[in-house]
């Protein structure tokens, strides 16, 4: 990170957003959140989890160093996603990038190493975030360091949710 960047507002090279269809029926509705036929075979899912953010809350600012996030966000809630590139050899470096998804869009958002990232909870319900990263939570067996790096506590921080 540098805390001399000016972010702009653009898209970001390798984040990878994708609508998910919801195929309706009697019962009510099915999407396919991912399929391994669609994703590059480095970025397989390694491990998958779900949480729960309250109204108004937000997760994040942190990043990864070797992590690839594959988040799902179907609701009940709305979530603004917030994505910075500080990958200094991206060609979007600098670039930073926001997101509405949820109930009224359900998407696949993926979010390579190196991509700051966050996401706020702006619905008046708990709201349910899928992630299936392609590393290990603290590694086999959660015997080694977390990859992750935190900014929510650095003081003047680029990276501020708006």
């Amino acid at each position: 990170m540098s805390d001399t960047v000016q972010y702009v507002r653009g898209r970001i090279h390798d984040v990878v957003v994708k609508p998910l269809t919801k195929f309706l029926d009697e019962r009510g509705w099915l999407a396919e959140m991912f399929r391994h036929d669609e994703l590059p075979q480095e970025i397989l899912p390694a491990m998958a989890y779900i949480s729960m953010t309250r109204p108004g809350v937000a997760r994040g600012p942190h990043e990864h160093v070797s992590q690839t996030d594959y988040f799902c966000f179907i609701g009940p809630a709305n979530f603004k996603v917030y994505l910075w590139d500080a990958r200094k050899d991206s060609p979007t470096y600098g670039v930073k990038q926001f997101l509405f998804c949820g109930v009224d869009s359900p998407m696949a958002v993926i979010v390579p190493p190196g991509v700051v990232h966050a996401y706020k909870n702006v619905s008046s319900e708990n709201g349910i975030v899928f992630n299936a990263p392609d590393k290990l939570y603290a590694g086999e067996g959660k015997k080694e360091p977390v990859d992750e790096v935190r900014h929510e506590e650095v003081e003047d921080s680029p990276f501020v949710l708006e």
